[in-house]
């Protein structure tokens, strides 16, 4: 009968002199190869007979499965260290600096939220956030919109399937969570996505809106035009700007007005707070009584104002952008230029 432990002791003594990939190699195939030595115990099996192959096999087995796991170890090892030396020696110097042509920067709607966000925190506003999947009662029934209007519509609406879950369509969700939660005063904007079944040059099914809110004792329009006035001037760099108020319809306010701010044209360039022209920006007006009803404030008490504009919207103006797909393309020429 073969000798397994000497074989097992001669492969032993090889593997501690293992110094490298290729010796390991060398070792793997003298023993494991096609020709290798426990290749070659497998096939001495057929001159047993049945009661000597299945002790002798098992044996075998043992031995197989020794070596191969030292001989994995081993492999394991020496990946190991040519994945160090390598890691060593292409290290980043992360103290070096910023070479200007891989420079990052923040994409141009991220900019504009952190500019907004920073004029309302100089007016003491609180930050609150929503879900962007809502249920009915926060994105439509607590707003005052009644179950006809059209905002409700498959049209115009994302709806999740077999329930009255929707993607919010505006932010205001996060409004009445917040008066549900809270005691006035309160003096609140979100920021965040939404969704609408629309989409071209100026109108995409996933958007950024602004919105913010104040509910307090005495506020009234005069509160809402000082504020609306004081945020597009810093927002724009401008020292002036004219405010139109036109008369509109939103459910969720009375009165309500859309606001239009005056620009020229100058180089083919829009200047706003300029010339005599007017352009709708925003939708705005104080609270609906009803819906200072339904976040359980007293509406006798209590009055307060809202407004609401689009993200990419205040973007465009800003930057002279004339096509809202391009924010969503990931052209790196334009994400460069506003670098």
């Amino acid at each position: 009968m073969i000798n397994l432990e000497s074989i097992l002791s001669n492969f032993n003594s090889q593997f501690s002199q293992i110094q490298n990939p290729q010796q390991l190699e060398e070792l793997r195939v003298n023993f494991l190869g096609k020709k290798g030595i426990i290749t070659e115990l497998f096939a001495n099996l057929k001159n047993l007979n049945s009661d000597e192959k299945k002790i002798f096999g098992n044996e075998v087995n043992k031995i197989r499965d020794i070596v191969s796991s030292s001989l994995e170890d081993k492999k394991n090892f020496f990946l190991n260290l040519e994945l160090n030396a390598k890691l060593a020696e292409e290290k980043i110097d992360l103290s070096a600096p910023v070479r200007p042509e891989n420079k990052g920067s923040s994409h141009l709607i991220t900019r504009v939220k952190n500019d907004i966000e920073k004029i309302f925190a100089e007016l003491n506003f609180e930050f609150a956030h929503g879900p962007e999947i809502e249920d009915d009662f926060h994105n439509f029934s607590a707003l005052n919109i009644p179950k006809n209007h059209p905002a409700r519509q498959m049209q115009d609406t994302f709806y999740m399937k077999d329930s009255d879950l929707v993607l919010r369509t505006h932010t205001s969700n996060t409004q009445i969570r917040k008066m549900l939660n809270s005691q006035p005063p309160l003096r609140v904007c979100s920021l965040g996505k939404v969704f609408r079944k629309e989409f071209d040059q100026t109108h995409s099914p996933m958007f950024h809106q602004f919105e913010g809110f104040v509910v307090d004792k005495n506020i009234t329009m005069e509160n809402l035009k000082w504020t609306l006035e004081y945020f597009l001037q810093k927002f724009f760099e401008i020292d002036e700007i004219k405010l139109r108020f036109r008369a509109s319809f939103f459910p969720f306010t009375e009165p309500s007005a859309e606001v239009d701010i005056n620009y020229a044209i100058n180089n083919g360039k829009i200047e706003i707070g300029k010339g005599d022209k007017f352009m709708e920006i925003l939708g705005c007006g104080m609270i609906h009584q009803n819906v200072l009803k339904n976040c359980q404030i007293d509406n006798q008490q209590f009055q307060g104002f809202a407004f609401g504009i689009g993200i990419e919207r205040l973007a465009m103006l800003k930057y002279g952008i004339t096509d809202l797909r391009l924010f969503y393309e990931n052209d790196i020429r334009f994400l460069k230029n506003f670098a």
